[in-house]
């Protein structure tokens, strides 16, 4: 019994089971491996952005040699007169720089008195004028109610011409370009061919500030003449009378006739005559003196200058007031002749009320 009892004891101390002490040196060995992989795998990190910077590095220096070899066989910078030689160009750009010196010849010439030049080099003579009467949709009848009394028609309007007088009804464009008014005009002028239409003008009452601008560019661009009238449709005139009268200043420069006067401006709105911008005429709110819108003459040089200024020129609610403002600021010659007064009851009249 005592020896089965010694032997049961042995073999219980032969398969007892590990001590704490020996878990605590496992873990232990286990987590001093942890440093080593770590720093192994900084290793490999380091190694690797240190093989890249050396790349990079390489890469600069392939780049930069290939720089400096080949900067000799770089294009030169190229000016604007290389380009164009190289487009052939060089043509063009003379015409440009010419157009240039002519445009800007043409604008300091526009408005300098005396200048003979100013429409250019030819010895062709001068019309003596361009009338424009200004006429609308809805005044058929009164166009030919005039072309059956002082205005000639047909053949004795080409005569007229000749004779260096134009006469054309102006007219601008329904706001709905192309319907029945446009198509009527057209149809009308393609029979009697006596109309200046206005294309970049809205033919309507509040336009017609507007109107006079239009009109004086399209007849300078039309017609190089001495003289340019303005003559509303209410107004007959004494043709004769009215050649006579700019015969006698043909050459003249500078000169705005007309019937001069001037009056209240009227600052309430919705009363007839009502000028929004009433107060840039002062607290007395009288009008500066100008001519009569009925009827009033620009010498070539002083059209011209409208033409060239058109878009810088402000208008005002009437058109003889717009003309009258654009003089003021010019060295012009005022010519107030009664003769041109529609309303008065002088004999020598050129015009009167139809």
């Amino acid at each position: 019994m005592e020896t089965l009892a010694s032997a049961m004891r042995r073999e219980n101390r032969r398969f007892k089971p590990p001590s704490s002490s020996s878990s605590s040196a496992s873990a232990a060995l286990s987590s001093g491996r942890v440093p080593l992989v770590m720093a192994f795998l900084s290793c490999l990190a380091w190694l690797y952005v240190a093989g890249r910077l050396w790349q990079d590095a390489q890469t600069r220096m392939i780049l930069s040699g290939l720089l400096e070899k080949n900067s000799g066989n770089l294009p030169k910078v190229l000016s604007v007169e290389d380009k164009l030689r190289n487009l052939g160009c060089i043509g063009i750009g003379r015409k440009i720089a010419e157009a240039e010196m002519d445009l800007t010849k043409a604008k300091s010439e526009g408005y300098l008195w005396g200048n003979g030049t100013a429409t250019g080099s030819s010895d062709k003579k001068k019309l003596l004028a361009v009338i424009g009467v200004y006429t609308g949709f809805g005044s058929r009848l009164k166009r030919n109610i005039f072309r059956g009394s002082w205005m000639p028609r047909g053949d004795a309007l080409k005569k007229l011409e000749e004779k260096g007088v134009v006469i054309r009804f102006v007219i601008g464009r329904s706001a709905n370009r192309g319907d029945s008014l446009d198509r009527n005009i057209d149809d009308e002028n393609r029979r009697t061919k006596d109309f200046l239409i206005l294309e970049s003008h809205e033919e309507a009452a509040e336009e017609l500030p507007s109107k006079v601008k239009f009109f004086f560019s399209a007849a300078i661009e039309a017609w190089d003449a001495e003289f340019y009238v303005k003559v509303d449709d209410n107004i007959n005139l004494d043709l004769a009378g009215l050649i006579e009268m700019l015969e006698g200043r043909r050459g003249s420069q500078g000169l705005y006739m007309g019937c001069m006067k001037s009056g209240g401006v009227v600052s309430e709105e919705g009363q007839q005559w009502y000028e929004p911008e009433w107060w840039k005429f002062g607290d007395s709110k009288t009008y500066f003196r100008h001519a009569s819108g009925a009827l009033f003459i620009l010498s070539n040089n002083l059209a011209r200058y409208i033409n060239i200024n058109s878009a810088s020129l402000q208008s005002y609610a009437h058109d003889d007031i717009s003309v009258g403002s654009w003089m003021m600021g010019l060295n012009a010659t005022y010519v107030d002749d009664d003769r041109l007064c529609c309303g008065s009851s002088r004999q020598e009249k050129v015009c009167s009320h139809a």
